[in-house]
């Protein structure tokens, strides 16, 4: 049987919150989070109280603060440069092959490697299911040419 409906999922939200000119705007933000924090009616937590359900914010970080970012790393960024965003094995030499092959696939693109940065992460806030599973979070930085 390729179909079984009992398969079928359904979320119980989604909300979409943006500045109608695409204006960057902290209002937006705090607007989001309000929403986000209304979720909590579905079960969206843990009986630890802290451990969430992954729902979230997607947002575009501003150009300048990834220019501080790699500026107080020491890095110079292009043009044009991106940013990823990588949640690797909390086994250090699992990481480690994951970042060589991701370098080397990034190489092969014709782009370069400006370095990688550890996401600062305030454990504090996190339960217990959600501690027991946090990867290494980590950003690589990549140039590319003109």
């Amino acid at each position: 049987m390729l179909y079984d409906k009992s398969f079928e999922k359904d979320n119980c939200g989604f909300g979409l919150i943006a500045h109608i000119e695409g204006e960057p705007s902290h209002k937006v933000v705090r607007t989001a989070i309000h929403g986000l924090a209304r979720m909590q009616h579905r079960g969206a937590i843990l009986a630890d109280g802290k451990t969430g359900d992954g729902c979230g914010l997607l947002l575009q970080k501003p150009d300048r603060f990834f220019r501080y970012i790699a500026e107080t790393q020491g890095w110079s960024l292009a043009r044009n440069y991106s940013v990823g965003m990588l949640f690797l094995n909390n086994d250090p030499e699992k990481a480690a092959i994951s970042r060589k092959i991701i370098e080397e696939e990034v190489l092969r693109e014709t782009l370069s490697v400006v370095g990688w940065r550890e996401v600062p992460i305030n454990r504090d806030v996190l339960g217990e299911v959600a501690l027991s599973s946090l990867p290494v979070i980590e950003q690589l930085f990549i140039n590319a040419p003109a």
